[in-house]
């Protein structure tokens, strides 16, 4: 009678709870090894790059990319060796291989996000529309490129937030990168004045004050960057609109680089403001002319009222 109650008991338990301590001992070995080896593997790569970029020019955004998929495939071997050594799960992947067809169609739907990051994320470090440490504009927001993993792009914008952006996302996205080829940027600064104000004296003001910005570029430091660059250039002031209420001025400043470019424009309309307070030119706000009809005419009655 036991006997037979253990018997039905033993039908009941799983193979895999039948291992010995071996088997479990070789599981979570290879698990730790498997984090150990990524971790010390993710530390060499990390402190060659830092020696290695010393000494020649190596591109910190393809080397992330291949010290992420050199990592990945450590994992994927621990996985793997873990997987085959599970008597069940190692027959549930015979079994997913022999029906490869359906599996597959299964499985590319449910990782159809996932994968298209992954092929975005090694076509933008391959194609590079932009790099690590690239500035950039992407959907109105300002920032620096911060990394560019497998799944997503993470950019810290001007004022310090993090936006991690998928990469299928992001490769469909039209970005502006102010720092490949050329940092240099022109950067406009508008101001309006009265219809009566002097626009000579307003624009000789505003070169002026371009002039003196020490972060506003020089045409001596423009021929160093660019070979073709005309004398006279570097600084324009240009009338943009006659509007309802005042004459616009555009000044067109060259900035060596896209993050000074704002605090630069900041600096120069306060100084313009304080040169046309002082020489009278006048920045106007806009004008209203309200105007009261005291005698209105009295409306006239309906047909049917005046039949009554």
């Amino acid at each position: 009678m036991d006997i037979t109650i253990m018997d039905e008991i033993n039908t009941l338990i799983p193979d895999w709870l039948s291992w010995d301590i071996v088997s479990f001992l070789f599981i979570f070995i290879v698990l730790i090894a498997t984090i150990v080896l990524a971790k010390l593997v993710n530390k060499m790569l990390l402190a060659y790059f830092k020696v290695a970029s010393k000494k020649m020019d190596i591109d910190e955004t393809v080397y992330a990319l291949v010290r992420r998929i050199i990592i990945a495939i450590i994992y994927l071997m621990g996985i793997v060796t873990i997987v085959m050594t599970i008597p069940v799960l190692r027959n549930i992947s015979i079994a997913l291989f022999a029906g490869a067809g359906f599996a597959g169609i299964v499985v590319g739907l449910a990782a159809q996000s996932t994968l298209s990051n992954i092929i975005s994320g090694i076509a933008l470090a391959t194609f590079r529309p932009f790099r690590v440490g690239d500035l950039v504009t992407l959907r109105g927001d300002y920032g620096k490129v911060e990394d560019i993993t497998l799944g997503y792009t993470v950019v810290r914008t001007w004022d310090n937030r993090r936006l991690f952006i998928p990469n299928h996302i992001i490769s469909d996205e039209a970005i502006i990168n102010w720092s490949i080829a050329d940092p240099t940027v022109v950067w406009p600064v508008d101001v309006g004045i009265s219809y009566d104000s002097d626009i000579k004296l307003a624009r000789k003001i505003m070169l002026e004050e371009a002039k003196k910005h020490r972060k506003v570029m020089t045409g001596d430091q423009l021929r160093i960057i660019k070979q073709d660059f005309t004398p006279g250039d570097e600084y324009n002031v240009l009338v943009t609109d006659l509007g309802d209420f005042s004459i616009k001025l555009r000044l067109f400043v060259w900035i060596a680089d896209r993050s000074e470019a704002y605090g630069t424009g900041c600096d120069l309309r306060e100084s313009i403001k304080r040169r046309f307070d002082a020489e009278g030119i006048e920045i106007p706000f806009p004008y209203r002319t309200v105007v009261y009809k005291n005698d209105l005419p009295t409306p006239k009655k309906d047909n049917k009222e005046s039949l009554k």
